[in-house]
């Protein structure tokens, strides 16, 4: 899990993106597309086609970061708006990096009883 300073906001890119790009790309898509500050401290996520890789990139104060994640089975869910930028919680992000469903995460079963 990325450490999420207090104040960051987390904003998912909506639609998809060529995954061959990578800080520099991305970060004028930011720039351009999203109208936001790359080196912002903000994280900017973004999906592939498929919807089986995520990349994630901010500036943490020294330098640019770039976090990517492939899913094994089944796809990151992703915002349906076809341009622009959705915000979400650093615990949305916790469950959209775990392929839980963000937008309403259910609680896992415990027992009521030991014995």
């Amino acid at each position: 899990m990325i450490p999420v300073p207090t104040g960051v906001r987390v904003w998912l890119a909506t639609g998809h993106v060529d995954m061959r790009k990578g800080f520099p790309g991305l970060s004028l898509m930011v720039q351009e597309v999203l109208k936001r500050d790359p080196n912002s401290g903000h994280l900017f996520c973004f999906r592939g086609r498929r919807g089986d890789l995520l990349k994630i990139i901010w500036h943490d104060g020294q330098g640019a970061c770039l976090y990517t994640k492939k899913l094994e089975r089944g796809r990151f869910l992703w915002p349906s708006i076809a341009d622009g930028a959705v915000t979400i919680s650093p615990a949305q992000l916790g469950y959209l990096l775990s392929g839980i469903d963000w937008r309403n995460p259910q609680e896992a079963w415990r027992p009521t009883s030991v014995g």
